[in-house]
């Protein structure tokens, strides 16, 4: 295995801990509101969803320690907020400090979003840019999988399985932090920083066979042209690729991934399924999203960025209007769960692939964690708010309602695919600046 993929691998392991972190809320998510006599609109908008407002805070001012201190510190002090929180949220007793620990597990995830990405695509040659960001989303829906798994095997323990549920993700992030320190920093941040010779170094490790001082003085003469270091997103010469950001994450959100992730046993729970058979069915969604990843993370560099959301596009509309229909007939049996397989593996080859890739690929060196930053905290803004209104939604209009606004959302997608989103497979950072930047705003 060469250096690439090994510090690849080891970044995308924050991933894991994303995945992970998400998803094992669903598995204590009943438990807790009965055990602390929430109502739903409290249970939904604090126990539940304070991981998620730790995301939006994480990613919008992620970028921030991402520039500041490097890629690679802060992966580490991820690894830390992430063990933090599992250890903390898994000894409380009350929902509030339970929310608060959280909230420190949602800075993590949000913070995972910019520097892990960054620190990828910043190292790997064009050619395989694509797979080597997206084991970050491998990991994700690893991490989801092992999560459903932990919880159906954990849930047997009585009252306080909840706590093992949620405590058993410090034992993955200490070993994740350990392993953060053993890469090196990414040598277009040391380049960005005055750290020539550590750069060179480092860049002699990833292309041996390649010359040091051509890519160095590449990088370099991209860093310095028409930039200063008073810029920053929101200037005009950058606002088609802060468009992009904002829309691909926009849409993956309004698919309602994350509402379903966080609430798939009780969403299986209101198609009719025991609550054995629910925990069962999250599995099987776990599997289902591992698997089609894997397709989508083979198929990134191959097909492209674009065709890919064009894939997943179509199989948003299809099966989520399938699982509309299913609820406003009252369809019984396994249809709800076969529809939302077809949900999963539409996300897990297009949005949940390329999101992730796409966002870090599109802005330049110096604005790249304040592009990803601006793009993540669009994610996880909606990733808040919408699994946050969930039980209050499926109690008002009914779980029909909200999978048929879902799936229109997603015909807009398309059009935004069809019309507006430009491919980014195979080209190299800095030509991808000068197709998508305009040079003389």
């Amino acid at each position: 295995m060469n250096k690439i993929v090994l510090w690849s691998i080891v970044a995308a392991l924050a991933g894991f801990l994303f995945g992970f972190d998400t998803v094992v809320i669903s598995g204590a998510d009943k438990q807790l509101q009965e055990l602390w006599g929430s109502s739903d609109v409290f249970h939904g908008t604090v126990v539940m969803a304070m991981a998620l407002w730790g995301t939006v805070i994480g990613a919008v001012f992620g970028g921030i320690p991402t520039n500041k201190l490097g890629r690679k510190k802060t992966l580490i002090w991820i690894g830390i907020l992430y063990t933090v929180s599992a250890l903390g949220s898994a000894l409380v007793n009350d929902p509030y400090t339970f929310a608060f620990f959280r909230f420190i597990g949602g800075l993590g995830v949000g913070a995972s979003t910019i520097a892990a990405p960054a620190y990828v695509s910043e190292i790997a040659p064009p050619k395989d840019r694509g797979r080597l960001v997206a084991l970050y989303q491998f990991n994700i829906v690893l991490g989801i999988l092992i999560a459903f798994l932990s919880n159906y095997l954990l849930s047997g323990l009585g009252e306080n399985a909840w706590r093992w549920m949620i405590g058993v993700e410090a034992i993955p992030a200490i070993i994740y932090t350990f392993m953060a320190l053993t890469i090196p920093r990414s040598p277009r941040w040391l380049l960005l920083n005055g750290h020539h010779d550590e750069a060179s170094r480092i860049i002699a490790q990833l292309y041996p066979d390649q010359s040091v001082e051509d890519i160095v003085t590449e990088i370099e003469e991209s860093q310095r042209q028409g930039h200063s270091s008073k810029e920053n997103i929101f200037m005009k010469k950058y606002r088609f690729p802060l468009m992009l950001a904002f829309l691909i994450a926009f849409f993956n959100q309004l698919s309602g991934i994350n509402a379903f992730l966080y609430y798939a046993p009780r969403i299986f729970e209101e198609a009719g399924l025991e609550k054995s058979s629910a925990l069962l069915s999250s599995i099987g969604i776990g599997v289902t999203n591992l698997v089609f990843t894997l397709i989508g993370v083979a198929l990134i560099d191959r097909l492209g960025r674009k065709k890919l959301m064009y894939i997943g596009s179509v199989g948003y509309i299809i099966s989520l209007s399938l699982v509309a229909m299913a609820f406003f007939l009252n369809w019984e049996g396994m249809a709800v769960p076969i529809f939302l397989f077809l949900f999963i593996a539409s996300h897990a080859v297009g949005q949940g692939a390329v999101i992730w890739v796409f966002i870090s690929e599109i802005f330049p060196d110096q604005l790249r964690a304040s592009g990803q930053a601006f793009g993540c905290g669009t994610h996880w803004v909606l990733a808040a708010i919408i699994p946050s209104l969930v039980p209050l939604l499926f109690a008002k209009v009914g779980a029909g309602a909200v999978f048929a606004f879902f799936a229109f959302m997603m015909f807009l997608q398309l059009l935004f695919v069809i019309f507006m989103m430009p491919e980014t497979k195979g080209i190299s950072l800095e030509d991808l600046e000068k197709k998508l930047v305009k040079q003389d705003a």
